[in-house]
């Protein structure tokens, strides 16, 4: 097991081109899970590869155990390193390509066969150690790709976007094992992918990311509930979080956001925002499962009747969908209290559960009733605060 730390780390193709790394800064302890995730084109998988050493970085430093290796080459980083394409030789047994590294470093034999056996064991394909990749599932490659990285013992793992040639069920299934692997090996792993259900399934801490800028670093739960800013909010959360778009108004002295379903209105105090925002606009943020159905003794000021215009079942739950402020709005319910398309239902919002972003940059603004968010994420030309999530 190794610390990982990343100190200021840049990544360009040459001048006149955008670097596509900015100031990474990352530091996990050794043993924990670190999930990469962003959309494609962000830089994720480039700064694998800059750890991997695939890739120089063009500043900065990577250290492991407090040692840097940013100079050393992929063989002396040991570091293990498993591919999307699983990248197994054809004409190898499963036997022969997860000994295959172990040959190139002159183990000896029979420790080989000890290395292989515990690892096919690990992995449950001591049966399939006779066959070649052509005669595996997707499954099985994914599994032996994992046992050729797993039999070296290395310091670290990277996992590059592992599962996305899988199908879903596969996929759901190999999740686990990935997860149920680190918890009894407990090595230090790195994971990309742009699956956020697998950011927030494996990860012990999280690295959104976006236009090679980290735009919130913490754990899951702590970038689920608290976002850094709007991308951040949109990328992460299934179904996303609803994004409604108001201006600012003041009345009798309150700081309000109104919303508006077309039958009724409803004006949310903002009693814990600082500052003269009055008029200002904004985007208002909430998650499905946090807007309720109201109770008979609701306040008035938090609630508002809206009309069922789509339900969508799930299974474990109905998405119900209304227009607020002329944007459809994404309601999360338990199957037995689904309404009918067309019904009016009385809905209730919890101001300490808004979420309030500038409309212009993104830029978070506050959170109702909570402590106010330890970073956040501006423009490019600003130096983007990180989320340590300690």
């Amino acid at each position: 097991m190794a610390t990982l730390e990343l100190r200021n780390v840049n990544k360009s193709y040459g001048s006149g081109l955008p670097d596509t790394l900015k100031n990474i800064e990352i530091q996990i302890d050794s043993g924990e899970f670190l999930i990469l995730v962003g959309p494609s084109g962000c830089g994720k998988s480039t700064l694998m590869n800059c750890i991997a050493g695939l890739e120089d970085i063009s500043g900065g430093a990577i250290l492991v155990d407090d040692a840097d290796i940013s100079g050393m080459s992929p063989k002396d980083r040991d570091i293990a390193m498993v591919f999307q394409s699983y990248a197994l030789y054809p004409t190898m047994t499963v036997r022969g390509n997860i000994a295959f590294g172990l040959k190139m470093r002159k183990m000896a034999p029979a420790a080989i066969e000890e290395e292989v056996a515990r690892v096919a064991k690990l992995l449950q394909i001591e049966h399939l150690l006779e066959r070649k990749p052509g005669q595996l599932s997707g499954g099985q490659q994914q599994r032996v790709a994992m046992g050729r990285a797993l039999a070296r013992r290395p310091k670290i793992y990277l996992f590059d976007e592992p599962l996305s040639n899988l199908d879903a069920k596969l996929r759901v299934e190999m999740r686990t094992e990935i997860k149920l692997m680190h918890q009894r090996l407990k090595t230090t792993t790195v994971y990309v992918t742009h699956d956020q259900i697998e950011a927030m399934t494996l990860g012990d801490k999280v690295a959104v990311m976006k236009d090679g800028i980290i735009q919130q670093f913490g754990s899951p739960q702590q970038i689920y509930n608290d976002p850094a800013n709007l991308f951040v909010a949109s990328f992460i959360g299934s179904p996303p979080m609803n994004f409604i778009p108001l201006r600012l108004q003041r009345r009798a002295g309150q700081l309000l956001a109104v919303l508006d379903s077309g039958q009724a209105r409803c004006e949310l105090p903002l009693d814990a925002l600082q500052g003269d925002l009055e008029g200002r606009e904004v985007i208002l943020g909430i998650r499905p499962e946090q807007i309720l159905l109201a109770q008979a003794d609701a306040d008035a000021q938090s609630s508002i009747r809206a009309e069922v215009d789509v339900i969508e079942p799930t299974g474990p739950d109905t998405l119900v969908f209304v227009t607020l402020n002329q944007t459809k709005v994404c309601c999360r319910m338990a199957p037995d209290a689904a309404p009918r398309v067309g019904e009016t239902l009385e809905l209730q919002f919890d101001p300490a559960k808004v979420l309030l972003f500038d409309a212009q940059s993104g830029e978070r603004l506050g959170v109702l009733g909570q402590a106010q968010s330890q970073a956040q994420a501006t423009e490019p030309a600003r130096k983007v605060a990180q989320l340590k999530g300690r």
